[in-house]
């Protein structure tokens, strides 16, 4: 997630930290016009990390998610998520289609290694929640 220098940084820091838990690596640069811009990352690696994260999502945005799976998951077998930063400061998260907003890079397990049986997986995943 991008904090931008017009953001309140510990704002975007809790936010970062409640949606996907601890340990988020931070990292300085600059942006296009030369401003300081904070990168939050989190690399996760187990379930049931990605169970607690997913976990917290309503409806609406499972829903969306899975009726959208077959663009979200690309032939590599990565799902691609964007929830909208500003309505999580709120404590919803919700599917993005802007550029404000923390992403999500997921890896999806699957053997052998397919789209469909990513996208199989993934819906699977988001039925047991």
């Amino acid at each position: 997630m991008f904090c931008y220098a017009t953001e309140n940084e510990d704002l975007i820091r809790s936010v970062m930290t409640e949606a996907v838990g601890d340990e988020v690596v931070e990292d300085v640069s600059e942006s296009e016009h030369g401003n300081r811009l904070l990168i939050l990352s989190k690399e996760m690696t187990k379930q049931k990390d990605f169970v607690r994260v997913f976990g917290k999502l309503g409806p609406d945005a499972i829903s969306e998610i899975k009726g959208g799976i077959e663009n979200k998951v690309d032939d590599d077998c990565v799902l691609y998520l964007r929830f909208d930063k500003q309505r999580l400061v709120g404590g919803e998260y919700a599917i993005a289609h802007h550029g404000d907003v923390l992403s999500m890079t997921c890896k999806i397990a699957s053997h052998p290694a397919r789209k469909e049986i990513a996208v199989r997986n993934v819906s699977e995943f988001l039925s047991s929640l």
